[in-house]
């Protein structure tokens, strides 16, 4: 299990990424938008780089659901390599059995 601070903290920049999503994607064109003078381009870039540095989406980090692991995480079931091994032996997944030779 992750510690508890480091899932809080991705939760909260999941949320900020969330909140801020649209500024940022408007203050995006206006800066690559090559037609607006240099000015108001410099302007957007200002005022992007004053938001808060954990509402870019980048800085979110893929973590397993279930353990909370930050490596080895399948991104279509955002779970961690080894939670699905876990769920596989269950039986929890349908279709999915452990191999044996």
């Amino acid at each position: 299990m992750a510690k508890l601070s480091a899932i809080n903290k991705n939760n909260k920049r999941i949320k900020l990424s969330n909140r801020y999503y649209s500024k940022r994607k408007k203050l995006k064109n206006i800066i690559m938008n090559k037609k607006l003078s240099l000015e108001e381009r410099f302007k957007a870039q200002q005022k992007l780089s004053k938001m808060p540095r954990n509402s870019s989406k980048i800085r979110v980090m893929n973590r397993c659901q279930i353990t909370g692991r930050p490596h080895g995480v399948y991104r279509k079931l955002k779970i961690s390599r080894i939670a699905l091994r876990q769920l596989g032996l269950e039986g929890k997944i349908p279709g999915m059995v452990k191999s044996s030779w």
